[in-house]
């Protein structure tokens, strides 16, 4: 889930930021966000089922040459390989709905929102403070060194996507 709502506001800050500041005063309609959503989802998608698939089989690998099984894979070819396979796909979902949110919400948000355009890459980086904030609070690590690392995280994908203006 981290993952995917990073991923999601990373790809919305990079993709979205060049129309953003291209639109000057007129407002950003859903569309946009919804764009970014549907890109960040799939890739988040593939990304997440392609590592945690490789991750989870070198497991059962190295358990086939732990429990000292002829062939390597043959763990893999069981039963246990449809559990991984099956798993990652539920991973590589959640973290797709959760990119989809972390792209479209702060776009959707900053749209609807009154206010300048440049709102909704703003919010964007917001949310990556709020996060960061959140995770130091569960993985009992120093809040001040999450916050500001992703902050400073999504103000250089910000810039980066303001000088590579994508969408």
């Amino acid at each position: 889930m981290v993952l995917g709502v990073t991923d999601g506001i990373l790809n919305a800050l990079t993709l979205a930021t060049g129309a953003v500041l291209r639109a000057s005063g007129e407002r950003l309609g859903p569309g946009l966000a919804v764009r970014v959503g549907i890109a960040s989802c799939v890739t988040a998608a593939v990304t997440m089922f392609v590592a945690d698939y490789a991750e989870r089989r070198v497991g059962l690998v190295r358990a086939s040459r732990e429990i000292n099984l002829v062939e390597p894979g043959a763990l893999a070819s069981t039963r246990l390989g449809v559990d991984v396979a099956r798993e990652s796909m539920l991973a590589a979902a959640v973290a797709a709905v959760a990119s989809l949110v972390g792209a479209c919400g702060p776009l959707l948000l900053g749209a609807a929102l009154p206010g300048p355009v440049w709102l909704a890459p703003v919010l964007s980086v917001a949310l990556l403070g709020v996060l960061g904030a959140v995770l130091a609070t569960m993985f009992h690590g120093r809040r001040s060194i999450w916050v500001v690392g992703l902050l400073v995280a999504g103000v250089v994908v910000l810039v980066l996507g303001a000088v590579l203006d994508i969408a």
